[in-house]
């Protein structure tokens, strides 16, 4: 049987990851065994940042709706438990856009809150 030898699939695959690290400073984009590492590690952050970048958005807009609803005279807790105690069930990427696009609706939206906490 002839000898395979393995020179364009090596090839191949080392054009792969030397194509990902486009962008990379200096031999990081430019040899394959370290190209390879940050290549690995890029991929790392991007997984575990899909993940976290959901936790940071819902974190802005809680600081949203916690700054609107102090311009109003109450804080995020209380304003968030008299919606439920209201029956009101808005979601905070709702809430947050409300607060930022329309302040007078929102300021109703409080009204209703403080009224249900009484």
């Amino acid at each position: 049987m002839a000898r395979v030898k393995r020179g364009t699939t090596v090839r191949a695959k080392h054009n792969k990851v030397l194509k990902l690290a486009k962008g990379y400073r200096g031999r990081n984009s430019k040899v394959f065994t370290i190209a390879k590492e940050k290549v690995e590690k890029g991929l790392q952050y991007a997984y575990r940042d899909r993940k976290a970048k959901k936790t940071d958005i819902r974190q802005l807009w809680i600081v949203r709706i916690n700054a609107a609803v102090r311009a109003n005279g109450m804080v995020y807790s209380r304003f968030m438990n008299g919606l439920k105690k209201a029956g009101i069930e808005l979601d905070r990427k709702v809430l947050a856009d409300v607060a930022l696009n329309d302040p007078k609706g929102f300021e109703a939206l409080v009204k209703q809150a403080k009224d249900a906490l009484k």
